[in-house]
């Protein structure tokens, strides 16, 4: 998969008998306010030769920074590593203010199978990142996902639980410790946090705008919608517990997916962020259309959606041809289904959604 704006990485690369390996990556930075820091991390990926940036998604209120690259195997990694040091130059944690949960400067480092690669081969180049991360520059880091070495690792929700602030009290927890630096809080960690590096297959990243502004109805339909559901509470709203003493859930609505609900001041609304980490379990326009429905039960309405980083074309394609049929439209080519989708679930609500650069093509 590459960016519609870069149909070929390198056509020489792409012709005869090709078993290069190319590799996609899609780190969060914990800064989405300092327009100079942003842009020297993405110099700091874009000096390594043959490596392209295809997007940056800079979002002010949840102070955070999501960039898109891609290129040949070695040279991602050593990108990579190059963009954590400068981040960790750069970022100072001690000081972050941010909606969206964060552990670190570089707060979260996945490497995703493009081309000629396996999630397995991912997850060693992962593994062998965060080591080096640790070791060169002294950051704290935790192997999630299929690179995990440990089963209460595999979901970044759980590494980054407490957040950097609680990262410290993290490092006496034998299991729940970074997996590399992870017995000392040292000056480093202070200013830097940890960081999570690991292996994936595509993910999907959206928010649902509400015409609310209350956090609460924002959680409320994420507990709903999301694959792990929500706490099941009695009528005075206690914690209704099994024999064993464990909460007892309800299932959500969709399958392959997480969700939270926040506020975000710069937009003046509540929105449900999600992860849509199947997207053959979880449609986009499943998710939208689920997401309106609760929230019309809630009293309240989506009134767009807001895409952060890229999406694979064939989704895009999948919820035009959705929505053409639910509206009885005559939509045939891929960019008259795919306008059909940003129009249906109002994709440009809060800012331009442009199609060349938003969406990526096999």
């Amino acid at each position: 998969m590459i960016s519609k704006s870069q149909q070929s990485i390198d056509n020489r690369q792409q012709t005869g008998a090709d078993n290069s390996q190319f590799v996609e990556c899609v780190p969060n930075f914990s800064e989405g306010r300092n327009i100079e820091t942003i842009n020297a991390i993405a110099e700091a990926i874009r000096s390594v030769d043959g490596v392209r940036v295809l997007h940056i998604d800079r979002g002010e209120a949840a102070n955070r920074t999501v960039i898109t690259f891609v290129g040949p195997v070695q040279n991602v990694v050593e990108s990579a590593f190059r963009m954590v040091k400068c981040a960790a130059e750069l970022i100072d944690m001690r000081t972050h203010k941010g909606e969206h949960p964060r552990i670190g400067a570089t707060d979260v480092l996945p490497i995703i199978p493009l081309k000629n690669i396996t999630l397995a081969e991912c997850a060693e180049l992962a593994r062998k990142l965060g080591e080096r991360i640790y070791k060169e520059l002294g950051i704290p880091t935790y192997c999630y996902e299929a690179a995990a070495y440990l089963p209460e690792h595999i979901n970044l929700a759980d590494c980054r639980r407490g957040e950097y602030e609680g990262l410290c009290d993290k490092m006496l927890d034998p299991v729940m410790r970074p997996d590399f630096g992870g017995e000392e809080y040292t000056e480093q960690a202070a200013r830097s946090g940890a960081t999570v590096v690991g292996a994936r297959n595509f993910l999907i990243a959206v928010n649902f705008n509400l015409n609310t502004a209350s956090r609460e109805v924002a959680a409320a339909i994420a507990a709903r919608v999301r694959a792990s559901g929500e706490v099941c509470r009695d009528a005075d709203g206690n914690v209704v517990r099994d024999a064993e003493g464990k909460a007892m859930r309800r299932p959500g609505l969709l399958r392959g997916c997480k969700a939270i609900g926040w506020y975000i001041e710069e937009f003046g609304c509540a929105q449900v962020s999600m992860n849509i980490n199947d997207v053959a379990l979880c449609p986009i326009h499943t998710a939208y259309e689920t997401v309106c429905a609760v929230a019309r039960e809630l009293g309240a309405e989506v009134t767009g959606t807001e895409l952060i980083g890229l999406i694979p074309e064939d989704c895009m394609i999948e919820a035009g041809r959705y929505f053409a049929q639910k509206l009885s439209l005559s939509s045939v080519t891929p960019n008259e289904l795919m306008a059909v989708a940003v129009s249906a679930m109002n994709m440009d609500d809060l800012c331009p959604f442009d199609i060349e650069t938003k969406v990526l093509s096999v």
